[in-house]
């Protein structure tokens, strides 16, 4: 397995996490921390203990995301490579004839054939 397959994944996982985290708060306050304690006094860790935790994990994942994908570039394959273009290259060959524009005098149209050849007898 190369660096970029490695990257990959971890991108992925990481991403799955983060949308988990986020779907697991509710943007009013209540989400996870409001289901441990039923909004009573009798709670779980305390509301504001697992909001910030909550909050501290989506920050953490999504700089990790961030870095991981930065990371990732260096990982790419063919990334080392020269940072010039190929097309402004004056060595290369063109694939391709360029197109002749001198058609003036090469070739006679069948119409001039015909009047050369009227005119001949």
């Amino acid at each position: 397995m190369d660096n970029f397959t490695i990257f990959l994944i971890l991108i992925v996982i990481v991403a799955f996490l983060l949308v988990v985290v986020i779907m697991v708060q509710n943007p009013k306050g209540g989400g996870l921390s409001s289901s441990f304690g039923g909004g009573g006094t009798q709670q779980l860790g305390g509301v504001k203990k697992t909001s910030d935790f909550l909050d501290k994990s989506t920050w953490a994942l999504a700089t990790l995301m961030i870095a991981l994908i930065l990371l990732s570039n260096f990982a790419i394959p063919g990334a080392g490579g020269s940072g010039e273009s190929k097309a402004l290259d004056e060595d290369a060959t063109t694939s391709q004839p360029l197109p002749n524009t001198n058609t003036a005098n090469d070739t006679a149209t069948p119409a001039d054939a015909t009047a050369t050849d009227s005119t001949s007898n």
